[in-house]
């Protein structure tokens, strides 16, 4: 029986739109409930326990949506909150670190693996460790791993400015030890990243792997979907804290199908966490 309760999916911002996209086009029947913590963002430069309360308040709100599964679709909340949310939610939840981790060890070739994430992931060494045990677990040797924090990555990609030549500067200027640690993958280990891939990729420059952590993140959630399946027409609601018109003249040019629309303005703050 076809369990068409929606998936939800939150965030900081507008970078859990490249997650949610990928969740569409994996999972064409299921329909969605998106929350956009604007207001509050970036979630990068907070401490552990706000993230670890944001995120609670985000997972209540989508909770009271009737969603059947929620995805973290940051990787600040993923690498802060998971266990907390996994432990209190409902419903079952996906993170999107350890599908990130799983498909840059498929995807190297000499085990030189960089990480480019918020300062606050990155100070966890949450994907390091990941990597480290995928690895592992995959029989795989000698992985060096070179991390970089890029946090003005995320106020370019929140401002709409994916493809600039101030976007080309301070990628030059972030991606250099990167380079020269000779990677042939890179793990955009911030859900903000995927929007300035264009950038990223012609700074690495030719035989560089991006890894879009929302790809690898929509496979796990597709499989573990098995079973409470939606069917028919789907529908894909949108939230956040911030202003709705503002939300959506980021948001559109990247979704495009004249989505979002209808988004419609809440604060998570009233739910306890």
């Amino acid at each position: 029986m076809a369990d068409n309760r929606p998936i939800g999916v939150f965030d900081s911002g507008i970078g859990g739109l490249t997650v949610l996209r990928e969740i569409w086009d994996k999972c064409p029947n299921e329909s969605t409930v998106y929350f956009g913590d604007n207001s509050r963002a970036p979630y990068g430069t907070k401490s552990r326990s706000t993230v670890i309360k944001y995120s609670l308040q985000n997972m209540r709100f989508l909770e009271s949506k009737n969603v059947k599964m929620i995805v973290i679709a940051c990787n600040t909340a993923s690498a802060y909150a998971y266990d907390e949310l996994k432990a209190k939610s409902r419903v079952p939840v996906i993170e999107v670190v350890t599908p990130g981790a799983d498909a840059a060890c498929r995807a190297t070739k000499s085990g030189k693996i960089g990480i480019i994430a918020t300062g606050a992931t990155v100070s966890t060494g949450v994907y390091s460790k990941a990597i480290y045990a995928r690895a592992k677990e995959l029989g795989m040797e000698d992985i060096d791993i070179t991390s970089r924090a890029c946090p003005l990555f995320v106020s370019l990609a929140e401002e709409g400015w994916w493809n600039t030549e101030v976007t080309r500067l301070v990628a030059r200027e972030y991606l250099k030890p990167i380079k020269d640690a000779g990677v042939d993958t890179l793990v955009m280990a911030c859900t903000h990243y995927p929007l300035l891939t264009e950038v990223i990729s012609e700074v690495m420059g030719d035989g560089v792997t991006l890894v879009n952590t929302g790809k690898a993140t929509a496979k796990v959630v597709k499989e573990a979907l098995k079973g409470m399946e939606g069917s028919g027409d789907s529908v894909k609601e949108f939230y956040t804290s911030d202003e709705p018109e503002m939300f959506e003249s980021v948001a559109s040019p990247f979704l495009g199908r004249g989505l979002p629309s209808g988004t419609k303005h809440y604060s998570t703050d009233r739910f306890e966490a």
